[in-house]
């Protein structure tokens, strides 16, 4: 996996980046049915423009990366939709998409390192598939979640930072709210990414569900 980002980016940079974010609109999605007759096929992964329709035109700073190695997330819990999963790092891909897991380990969720640390000051994100080709995955029942629910989310340190969800939002992925998500903030924020909605003619679903989480 890619390493976490460095703490400093030049305005560029940024932009670029945060650009680049947009394009979680595949997060979560790997593996989505197919219509028939059609064979299931193993989405590939595409350079895409770094300014897709629907990117925020003005891009904010993202969120810097806090805290070292002891601090970092290591597994999340959601007892009211019978989540515990293990996390795994995601970083960017080389050609600047968001990573997200791999298909053959749709059960486990990931924390992206471009982001705060789950705890520390910012916006920190985990993403998740809902199904795979092999069945439900790890977010299958978040659009469930309710506010007022918890998120745990352990660190290495042993540690446990408590989140209470605030609001969940659908959006359709031509026009994810990258300064929402991934956007500087004073509070120390959670912020949960999966697919949903209907299928398009390609077997991919046409929007993303967010959670929206605070430290409790």
């Amino acid at each position: 996996m890619i390493s976490a980002l460095s703490r400093r980016r030049s305005a560029p940079a940024l932009t670029a980046l945060l650009a680049a974010l947009t394009l979680l609109a595949a997060a979560g999605c790997s593996g989505g049915r197919s219509p028939e007759p059609k064979e299931t096929k193993q989405p590939k992964q595409t350079t895409q423009p770094k300014q897709p329709e629907g990117a925020a035109q003005t891009v904010p700073p993202a969120s810097p990366v806090t805290g070292g190695k002891t601090a970092d997330p290591v597994s999340v819990t959601i007892p009211s939709i019978g989540v515990d999963s293990e996390l795994m790092r995601l970083g960017l891909n080389g050609d600047g998409t968001v990573e997200v897991p791999p298909a053959d380990r749709g059960m486990t969720a990931g924390w992206y390192t471009g982001g705060s640390v789950p705890g520390d000051p910012g916006a920190s994100v985990i993403i998740g598939h809902n199904e795979t080709k092999s069945g439900p995955a790890v977010f299958e029942h978040l659009g469930k979640l309710r506010k007022g629910a918890e998120i745990a989310v352990r660190t290495a340190a042993g540690t446990t930072n408590r989140f209470t969800v605030t609001g969940t939002e659908s959006v359709r992925k031509k026009a994810f709210p990258t300064k929402k998500v991934y956007g500087p903030t004073n509070g120390r924020e959670l912020r949960l990414i999966t697919c949903s909605g209907a299928y398009d003619s390609e077997g991919h679903t046409v929007d993303n569900l967010i959670v929206y989480a605070t430290l409790s």
